[in-house]
């Protein structure tokens, strides 16, 4: 009888958010099995803290066991968490040239630390000023080319000075230095252009950290709107059921890392509710099943726009991002689609006006010049200012392609095949 009203009281609570009985039936199958399947993943649980060029390793050491125990109670809860992440103040922004080289060596030895625990380092941006840096673009290959767990930005657009055009450029030359560094143009995954970026942010390369040690959330949630758009009955209204759906799903998720930050003595930032997507969860997928047109169609716009306004209103605290992620090289669908010539460049920037993160991880001609890259950056920048909200840029110039070639990453563990796309030069 205990259990009975038991779960008499958790189809109550339920029902007060709306949602439909089969719904209802799935998370409460949940809450009684620990061990059953999740419908989203952790996609990182990142952690932030301020360092200084010395180094500090017994805090990085601390970072890296509260990380471990954060995982463990998450796996323990029934999720499955991606990766762990370490997300640290601009502390080479102020560098010079040669002291960031000097650093370099540094940076090797906790990259071995940081790959043994599984871990990823974002330094956060090594340039925030808008000005010229003819060194960083050699630097970055340098740090790219002998490391495998860092990663770092650029800021092209701040509060203070809307676009910054200087940085841009620099920004554009560490894009085309890096399409050399690793086979394929792969060093680029680990670099992006930010622009308006806040602290917090836990989704790299841009995610970087300010103040107290905290705790951040990102997740991986293409499925769950996929889902909640396919169960759509005539007359309901797609951006109030994802918002009940995904407070259901992320409730859950807050309560946990509250408990954790609160019993390691860290600040609890919120949720990245950015659903990004997998290669097994697609967002092309989900808005596709909201539009009933292949992405790219008339009314995709529309869709990006209804998502959107769910996620900026979730119950849960959250931070960085928060908004609609298309990031063609991490979705199959979304470079299917791209092959087929549904959408192009601009239309990812259009679609960023009312959602997303900017333009993530889209494959360009190799031969694409600096200025066509420094120009688009621009672009996303002014957007960036103008909307007043977080952008990036994450180009993948591709070495020896042009303009519908086909590029594959083989043995790349988030990275999907796809066609080459055109840059408007």
């Amino acid at each position: 009888m205990r259990h009975m009203a038991s779960r008499r009281q958790i189809l109550t609570l339920l029902g007060t958010l709306g949602l439909p009985l089969s719904t209802m039936t799935d998370l409460l199958a949940a809450s009684n099995d620990p061990s059953a399947a999740r419908p989203l993943r952790v996609r990182t649980i990142t952690t932030g803290l301020e360092l200084s060029p010395r180094g500090e390793s017994p805090r990085l050491e601390d970072a890296l066991k509260f990380l471990a125990a954060a995982k463990r109670s998450f796996v323990n809860a029934g999720y499955e968490v991606q990766t762990l992440r370490i997300a640290t103040n601009p502390w080479l922004a102020g560098a010079s040239p040669a002291d960031r080289g000097q650093v370099l060596d540094r940076l090797r030895v906790l990259d071995k630390m940081l790959a043994e625990h599984d871990v990823i380092l974002g330094l956060g941006p090594v340039l925030t000023e808008d000005r010229a840096d003819d060194s960083l673009a050699q630097w970055a290959n340098d740090l790219i080319g002998t490391t495998k767990q860092i990663l770092f930005s650029v800021v092209i657009a701040s509060e203070g000075r809307a676009v910054h055009s200087a940085a841009a450029n620099v920004a554009a030359q560490i894009t085309e230095a890096l399409a050399r560094t690793l086979p394929g143009g792969v060093g680029n995954f680990r670099f992006a252009a930010a622009a308006n970026i806040p602290a917090g942010t836990p989704f790299f390369p841009v995610g970087w950290h300010r103040g107290p040690e905290s705790i951040a959330i990102g997740v991986e949630s293409a499925s769950v709107l996929e889902q909640v758009f396919r169960d759509l009955q005539p007359g309901d209204d797609p951006t109030a059921r994802l918002r009940q759906r995904l407070d259901a799903e992320l409730t859950p998720i807050e309560t946990l890392a509250r408990d954790i930050a609160k019993e390691h003595d860290r600040t609890y930032l919120g949720i990245d509710s950015s659903p990004a997507p997998g290669k097994d969860r697609s967002i092309a997928a989900a808005i596709e099943a909201l539009t009933r047109a292949p992405f790219g169609s008339a009314g995709t716009l529309e869709a990006c726009a209804s998502i959107t306004a769910a996620l900026k209103s979730l119950s849960v605290t959250t931070c960085g991002y928060s908004g609609l992620m298309l990031p063609v090289l991490e979705d199959p669908l979304l470079a299917q689609r791209a092959g087929e010539g549904r959408f192009s460049v601009r239309d990812l920037l259009l679609y960023s006006s009312v959602c997303g993160t900017g333009l993530d991880v889209v494959p360009i001609p190799g031969d694409t010049p600096v200025h066509a890259m420094a120009a688009l950056m621009r672009d996303v920048a002014a957007m960036s200012s103008r909307l007043r909200k977080p952008l990036s840029v994450r180009l993948f110039l591709v070495p020896g392609k042009k303009v519908g070639d086909m590029v594959r990453f083989t043995g790349e563990k988030y990275l999907t095949d796809s066609v080459v796309m055109q840059l408007d030069q």
